[in-house]
């Protein structure tokens, strides 16, 4: 699948019981820091268990534009020689970063500290995407930005020539807005400090502690206060890169309203900051459970076991838990209207400038398939049918969204009539396994 071009229309309809394991690509955030980092370290940074989606690979794509060496061996070991802290080459060529928005900010607060400027496109939903959030912190550091209206891309950043320190607290919760001022901060002097009132996911200052960086954290009255060091030289590492619990999120729910499913999905990672769903989806009610739970590369993992489960209530999902699962409301509504009563998920503004507005597009598709749905600027209510109740039988538009595509089409294996997507192209972003990995574990997922 591609994300870049033919729209690909698919369908799923109802079968029999999902069984089996299901290995998911690996977690695309980690993906993305390990290429960035990997590229800012002297010497060789090896990574095995890259998610090697559309997204990753533009970021691979643009380290080697930087300067960094990154090659990819047959077993899928990658190998990354960094240019160093501050060391960034200035590309030839506009920085295409397709369709992500975590590798499009994190590139940038890398580069806006090196003294050279920089061109960043990407594909049709990443140009409507605001970029400000992360520019605005960049330009306390000294880096320019000349950009579309609302601050959109095709966007130029000129890197600040004598960068300095910035303390800055973040506006909304964003670990791509937090990530970005840290990655900048790496090649300022002195000690850049981020401070987030509600925490996001810590992917960057775990492994920028792996790399060597000096980075602290410390809980305060004001939030969560990240303090680095700057101009430190990071250490190549080997990264084992853990499944991610973002993709796991699609056979678990496809097999808690699936009749009959036993599904397992090995070594997630569970890092606090990631998993919330799955504490949501516990509270429901829902059979999931963690086994053989363990460590890995500083990051906690463990299998997860997901059964089918007819029980489910629907509940209020609090606002304080948005940040550790964001990206996860879309499959969550079609848990929800699977679930009896009402499922209320608040705090989840975040959602309306993602790859597209997600609760606008939950919201129109569940309504199609026969869901009653309320949603606000904050929040979004999905009244549950009980469990293979929901009538379906509409095509629902993905929005260039991998996460919107793949939701509706978990949603179609539990539906009276069959539903579709008109383009699950974007799926390739993220999840690129996603059709022949479900069709596995007994899936009706067709192209039409």
């Amino acid at each position: 699948m591609s994300g870049h071009g033919t729209p690909i229309p698919m369908t799923s309809r109802t079968g029999g019981a999902l069984a089996g394991v299901a290995e998911v690509p690996g977690d695309k955030s980690i993906s993305h820091r390990a290429l960035i980092l990997g590229a800012m370290a002297v010497g060789e940074t090896t990574i095995t268990g890259l998610l090697e989606g559309e997204d990753v690979l533009d970021t691979a794509k643009a380290m080697r534009a930087f300067g960094a060496e990154v090659t990819r061996d047959d077993d899928g070991t990658w190998h990354v020689h960094g240019v160093g802290v501050g060391g960034f080459a200035e590309p030839d060529q506009v920085i295409d970063c397709g369709n992500s928005g975590t590798g499009v900010r994190l590139i940038m607060g890398a580069m806006a500290t090196c003294p050279i400027t920089a061109t960043f496109t990407g594909d049709a939903s990443l140009n409507k995407r605001p970029m400000a959030r992360v520019t605005d912190p960049l330009a306390l550091f000294g880096a320019q930005a000349i950009g579309r209206s609302g601050g959109r891309l095709p966007m130029t950043i000129v890197g600040a020539a004598d960068p300095v320190p910035v303390t800055y607290a973040v506006p909304v919760p964003s670990a791509q807005v937090k990530s970005a001022v840290l990655l900048a901060g790496l090649n300022a002097p002195g000690q850049t400090v981020v401070i987030e009132k509600e925490a996001t996911r810590d992917h960057t200052e775990r492994m920028l502690a792996g790399f060597g960086a000096t980075v602290t954290t410390e809980e305060t009255n004001e939030g969560r206060v990240i303090t680095l060091t700057g101009q430190p030289e990071l250490t190549p590492q080997a990264i084992a890169v853990p499944r991610d619990p973002s993709s796991a999120a699609f056979p678990v729910c496809a097999a808690l309203i699936v009749p009959g499913s036993d599904v397992l999905v090995p070594g997630i990672g569970l890092n606090p900051t990631r998993a919330g769903l799955f504490t949501t989806l516990r509270e429901m009610g829902a059979d999931l459970t963690y086994e053989n739970e363990r460590e890995e590369g500083g990051e906690p993992v463990a299998d997860l076991r997901a059964r089918y489960s007819p029980e489910m209530k629907g509940i209020l999902v609090p606002a304080h838990r948005a940040a550790s699962m964001i990206d996860e409301y879309p499959i969550l509504c079609a848990v929800a209207a699977n679930a009896t009563g009402k499922t209320m998920m608040e705090g989840v503004k975040e959602l309306r400038v993602k790859e597209s507005d997600r609760i606008a597009a939950m919201a129109d598709g569940l309504r199609a398939c026969g869901v009653t749905v309320a949603d606000g600027d904050d929040w979004m209510e999905v009244t549950g049918m009980g469990p293979g109740k929901v009538p379906g039988g509409a095509t629902c538009a993905s929005h260039l969204d991998h996460r919107i595509a793949m939701s509706f089409l978990v949603l179609g294996m539990s539906t009276l009539a069959p539903v579709s997507v008109d383009d699950g192209s974007p799926i390739a972003t993220s999840f690129p396994i996603f059709e022949p990995l479900m069709t596995a574990l007994g899936a009706k997922v067709e192209r039409t």
